[in-house]
């Protein structure tokens, strides 16, 4: 794959607690020069970015939503996804409750999902669910992948790359076989190299989260 086709894979990420907003400025510039498809930073930094890329009609504003823990009452979540989308979000990427997937609550999980997709699709957005898939088993993830299905999900997402692990082949091919052509995969957590992406979209990914995004393309 070269490196055009492989950009559009990319989102271009940034969301470390001890950023800048020059730094900010740097990614959406690098986004712009390597026609990545989104960047991907913390709410605050989002006015910043979409005044940097509103003339882009490729690279796209994303931003993280109850994150990096999930455990936001949905409420929360849903008037952060409405203040992103009104300052210039594309994309959202929304951290689902993990302890309540623990405790099987999945009325909670549900409506979390539903109210979520909801809204984002009365935007004409676009939504990406984090699993944060080092913290549950393969039954877990299969049942979370199954509930993202029936309310539209856009994006099944594996990770934060703040647990305790990031994305996996096994992870990647499993979140696949469940969403089949309903829903893409986004793997992110702990891709550093052009090998790392590559064997993530072997495995099903159609979007990679990453911070070495640049180094990626070059090799």
């Amino acid at each position: 794959m070269n490196p055009e086709k492989l950009a559009r894979y990319i989102d271009h990420t940034l969301l470390k607690p001890n950023i800048n907003k020059e730094q900010i400025d740097k990614l959406c510039e690098e986004a712009l020069e390597y026609n990545f498809a989104s960047v991907c930073i913390p709410p605050y930094y989002v006015p910043r970015a979409y005044n940097i890329l509103e003339n882009s009609e490729s690279v796209k504003v994303c931003t993280v939503i109850g994150f990096p823990l999930g455990y936001d009452s949905t409420s929360s979540k849903i008037e952060s996804i409405k203040k992103a989308i009104e300052q210039g979000a594309d994309e959202l990427d929304a951290v689902i409750n993990v302890p309540a997937i623990k405790d099987g609550d999945w009325k909670s999980v549900k409506y979390d999902l539903e109210t979520m997709s909801s809204v984002v699709k009365r935007n004409n957005k676009l939504l990406k669910i984090i699993f944060e898939t080092c913290y549950l088993t393969n039954q877990q993830i299969e049942e979370l992948a199954k509930a993202c299905l029936e309310f539209e999900v856009d994006f099944l997402k594996t990770s934060t790359g703040f647990g305790t692990g990031g994305a996996t082949v096994e992870h990647v091919e499993l979140m696949k076989k469940i969403a089949g052509d309903k829903a893409e995969v986004k793997a992110s957590g702990g891709i550093r190299t052009r090998e790392d992406a590559m064997k993530m979209i072997t495995a099903g990914a159609t979007r990679i989260g990453a911070s070495a995004g640049i180094k990626i393309l070059k090799g």
